[in-house]
């Protein structure tokens, strides 16, 4: 594993984000082992799957920077590139508007904001009525544009806090990719919210994975992986606080 200050928070994560993260590594959408991957080939992967996968954190980490690097490179040089590496190229890849100068959660919450910005364009404007009385928005204009207009405000100036972004989005994109949400006790605000943005934001990433399959497969696991390491990384600092 190259060493990387971006992914050590992994050794305090809960064995269930982790099983997710894994399974974006190790699986495509039919269940399939990925040719490339090199997860499943390792004693320590045999020993802690499902159930302690805590214990084998580096070589999650460093599976991750595999994919995320030039496989002919890695080839020669048994390692891949580090997650803010990834980060700004899963960034590029979404159309995402950031600033490679500031904190690596801080280009996180842009992404966030963009998936979430993006699949308000897909809501109808029930759904969107529903979201804006369920985060008590107030708005002059009640029509679509300007629904989206007050929703898109409310995300970018705080509305959605980073961690309530990061559930939002990860929940849908496991949902949409693996058949399962995140194994976690949410309140009834939250779990209302998700499921208003669950439609759009997966048919989001459908759309979005016809793409990568031009652009190049690894795509499909660096993306997701991603998303859900950003989940994973507000979940541990709001079990710090």
């Amino acid at each position: 594993m190259k060493e990387d200050k971006d992914l050590e928070f992994l050794a305090y994560c809960k064995n269930e984000d982790l099983q997710i993260l894994v399974d974006y590594l190790t699986t495509d959408k039919d269940g399939k082992k990925r040719y490339l991957e090199t997860l499943t080939k390792r004693d320590i992967y045999l020993q802690c799957y499902p159930n302690n996968l805590i214990l084998m954190w580096k070589e999650i980490a460093n599976e991750i920077q595999l994919f995320g690097g030039n496989t002919i490179v890695n080839c020669i040089r048994k390692s891949g590139v580090t997650y803010r590496t990834i980060l700004y190229d899963v960034c590029d890849k979404m159309k995402v508007n950031y600033n490679k100068n500031v904190s690596t959660e801080v280009i996180e919450e842009y992404l966030l904001q963009k998936i979430l910005t993006d699949s308000l364009e897909q809501m109808t404007a029930e759904d969107m009525k529903r979201l804006i009385d369920e985060m008590n928005i107030k708005t002059l204009t009640p029509t679509k544009q300007g629904m989206t207009m007050a929703l898109q405000i409310a995300i970018r100036n705080g509305g959605f806090a980073p961690y309530k972004m990061a559930v939002i989005v990860a929940n849908a994109v496991a949902q949409t990719l693996l058949g399962r949400g995140l194994s976690l006790a949410l309140n009834a605000g939250l779990t209302r919210t998700i499921s208003i943005f669950a439609g759009p934001i997966g048919w989001l990433v459908t759309v979005l994975w016809t793409l990568v399959d031009v652009a190049g497969p690894a795509y499909r696991v660096t993306i997701p992986s991603v998303i859900q390491i950003i989940y994973m990384r507000r979940r541990s600092q709001m079990l710090l606080d």
